[in-house]
């Protein structure tokens, strides 16, 4: 007997989202969360990317998270910014939202949907067998799960305990992140190396500021104080601004390392667990977003015994390269805000490339995480990326594709004649639906594409199948997916 189906180690942005498109579909899922509250100590990340709000509009809840933040119609990229705004997406900016924020809003969403979190408490191990995992917690107790799932953070205790490499590199530099009280005016906006100062409050802007800084010593055996702060303001500014009372003092890192494997048997990982890197381009939270929604919806089939355990095989096989590409563009935007006079050189080609206007949208939509393509083989342009969100007309009324994703079920939408096509095998898992769509089909990096007659979407919106209802292949497809084919 299980105590849930499914455990997930970590209460963060990655754990909550996993843990909601897992109730979505049906899955008891509980998670182990260290900290008593949703509380953090700092405001963490500071942005969603495009792709990212996609998702949250995919299910439904994206006007909770527009109506706390700040829309920019721009990404950041080594230092500069790079406009989105004529991006073929609703969501054509970045939405300022600080993680505190994000946390409390998606933490709200999945009390909604009854998920269990269990804090004041962490994951210390497991062990795994053929049917299922004992998941050692701290305060002496096991939970039994058919699956576990370690979103437990860069140090991540279920990674270590399954025995998971973490290859990468060592850090270059090193970042002291506060937010503190000033009594002069400081500088306001970026540094050249990286960080600078801004209102905590972008609205009102003055007290208290934000500071990221430059430090001069990349290891420490000892946490981060005021001292250390004023030092480094002094050391950039000249001055520290009278800065005192500060709410709280942290630092980061380019660290940069990757998991070798995403699965192992039962157990999984996922978030900064799986990859960590330096925060240029404000990419973490958002990849970590992204994995729990293309992990849910294939665990939750496995979990009900739709698909068998291999699907889960392209959980890395998807994630994976694109954990890689995010560690990759960070290391380069590391590099490029570098204060030698080299760095600077290659900055500036840079620069003046990215003024151009096809490696600003190729550079912009990797950041924004719209241009992700999973390797489904050879098809149309389609295949393996993100649906659009297309308005269209049914026989019930106009209506838009994520607005059809909001119960995170997969979709087969005939734009074509209405066919004949049996759904039947597959009527419990796939609504099959006929529309209409006015317009032209438009992808980020490449434009304009071929309108297929017909396409099947999977729950985390990216193209499973496209082509016309009498393909011998979309049979294949939906039993490659979304399980074996079943008596009406």
């Amino acid at each position: 007997m299980t105590d849930h189906a499914v455990v997930i180690a970590g209460g963060g942005p990655t754990g909550m989202m996993l843990a909601a498109e897992l109730t979505l579909a049906g899955i008891d899922v509980g998670i182990v969360e260290r900290r008593t509250s949703q509380d953090l100590d700092g405001k963490r990340a500071g942005g969603l990317h495009s792709r990212t709000i996609e998702v949250l509009d995919q299910r439904g809840v994206e006007e909770r998270f527009l109506s706390e933040g700040q829309a920019h119609p721009f990404v950041g990229y080594a230092g500069t910014f790079l406009d989105i705004s004529d991006f073929p997406t609703r969501h054509n900016y970045i939405l300022a939202l600080w993680q505190s924020d994000f946390e409390h809003i998606l933490a709200g969403w999945i009390g909604e949907l009854g998920v269990p979190i269990l804090r004041g408490r962490e994951v210390v191990g497991f062990a795994q067998d053929d049917t299922g995992v004992d998941v050692e917690v701290s305060d002496g107790k096991s939970l039994r799960a058919d699956y576990l799932v370690g979103c437990d953070g860069g140090r991540s205790v279920v990674r270590k305990a399954a025995g998971i490499d973490f290859p990468g590199w060592d850090p270059t530099s090193s970042y002291l992140i506060a937010e503190v009280e000033m009594d002069g005016e400081p500088e306001v906006g970026m540094r050249p190396e990286g960080g600078g100062i801004g209102p905590v409050n972008r609205e009102e802007g003055g007290n208290p500021y934000g500071v990221v800084l430059l430090e001069k010593e990349i290891e420490h055996t000892a946490e981060p104080t005021m001292e250390d702060l004023t030092e480094a303001l002094v050391a950039a500014y000249g001055t520290d601004y009278g800065a005192h009372s500060p709410t709280w003092v942290s630092r980061f890192t380019d660290m940069t390392r990757q998991a070798a494997s995403y699965r192992k048997g039962r157990v999984l990982l996922a978030g900064d667990a799986a990859h960590v890197h330096g925060p240029q381009g404000g990419q973490g939270l958002n990849t970590g977003v992204q994995d729990a929604v293309n992990l849910g919806w294939k665990l939750a089939q496995v979990v009900n015994k739709t698909s068998p355990a291999t699907l889960l095989d392209t959980y890395h096989a998807e994630r994976h390269p694109v954990g890689a590409r995010v560690l990759h563009n960070t290391m380069a935007q590391v590099a490029l805000v570098r204060t030698d006079e080299r760095s600077k050189a290659l900055r500036d080609t840079m620069l003046e490339l990215l003024g151009l206007d096809e490696p600003r949208k190729r550079i912009a939509a990797m950041i924004s995480g719209l241009d992700i393509h999973y390797d489904l083989g050879e098809g149309h342009p389609l295949l393996g990326r993100r649906m659009p969100d297309l308005d269209l007309q049914t026989a019930d009324g106009p209506t838009r594709v994520f607005t059809l994703l909001h119960d995170a079920r997969p979709l087969l939408l005939n734009l074509g004649e209405p066919g004949d096509f049996d759904i039947s095998p597959w009527a419990n898992r796939v609504r099959l639906l006929d529309a209409r769509h006015d317009g032209v089909w438009e992808l980020p990096v490449l434009g304009e594409v071929a309108a297929p007659p017909a396409v099947l979407i999977r729950p985390d919106g990216h193209v499973a199948w496209a082509g016309d209802l009498t393909d011998p292949e979309l049979p294949q497809a939906l039993e490659t997916w979304f399980g074996a084919a079943t008596p009406a």
